[in-house]
């Protein structure tokens, strides 16, 4: 589904990526990890074609971002951003609606197949009663589910998140990477997501790729990366890796630190 491909990114002087390589596997969620300032979010934006990189590539169905028109590439990506949707007097479901504007020609107004299509997902996504709601009315944790059921309605094949979960609390964490862990399942969907939750990261993807200063630490499995040795080096800090009791996968547990320096 998508592979990157030598990927740099410099402002002047500051060197913000380097020969980032990795592929993503299609109908599966990849991760990506590290600590503040190396380089994920920006990485994310490369991916989504939002900036270009100072070098490399990145392709697409085996074809280069660069040569997808706009409109084409709304209908294979959809776009989540750490912002999330801006707090607009806009109701739910015409921002839902907006999603369905890849699909429509020219001046088209939006026909009975895309209000079908936003009706089932707005109850997909329970937010069904919200739909006459504004969306500077809304909590963010109801904010994040209609910013996922606009990227529904644009029926992607590759959905990319940059922190999905900031600013929510635990219980709307789960509600919202659980809703996406089910689209990806039902669509065979593909996710790309950064993380800094590195528990939530570890139950809900398959791969995870640990940036560092800009370059790659490791990528690979959640077992392979999520590893006492390599979490020490990165983060500066000493976790202790136990196995989720129901999920089997690793989890961290951090203590605190005796002194600062």
């Amino acid at each position: 589904m998508l592979t990157v491909q030598n990927i740099s990114k410099h402002y002047k002087e500051q060197v913000v990526l380097k020969n980032i390589s990795f592929q993503v596997k299609e109908g599966t969620c990849f991760g990506i990890i590290g600590p503040n300032g190396v380089g994920k979010s920006t990485l994310l934006k490369i991916i989504s074609g939002l900036i270009e990189p100072s070098s490399g590539k990145i392709m697409l169905r085996n074809k280069e971002l660069a040569s997808i028109s706009q409109k084409k590439l709304a209908r294979e990506m959809a776009v989540l951003s750490q912002s999330g949707l801006p707090t607009y007097p806009l109701s739910v479901e015409d921002t839902i609606m907006m999603g369905r504007y890849p699909h429509l020609h020219w001046y088209e107004r939006e026909g009975k197949k895309d209000k079908e299509i936003v009706e089932r997902v707005m109850e997909q996504t329970g937010v069904t009663s919200l739909r006459e709601k504004l969306l500077d009315t809304l909590s963010g944790g109801e904010r994040q589910r209609v910013a996922i059921a606009k990227a529904m309605v644009q029926q992607p094949k590759l959905l990319l998140l940059d922190e999905p979960t900031t600013y929510l609390d635990i219980h709307h964490q789960l509600v919202v990477l659980q809703l996406v862990k089910k689209w990806q399942k039902e669509a065979g969907l593909t996710v790309v997501m950064v993380m800094h939750d590195l528990n939530l990261a570890s139950q809900f993807c398959d791969q995870l790729l640990l940036l560092n200063n800009g370059g790659i630490e490791k990528v690979g499995s959640i077992e392979e990366v999520i590893e006492k040795d390599t979490l020490s080096k990165v983060y500066e800090t000493v976790p202790e890796i136990i196995e989720h009791p129901i999920n089997k996968v690793p989890q961290v547990l951090l203590t605190a630190l005796d002194e600062l320096s």
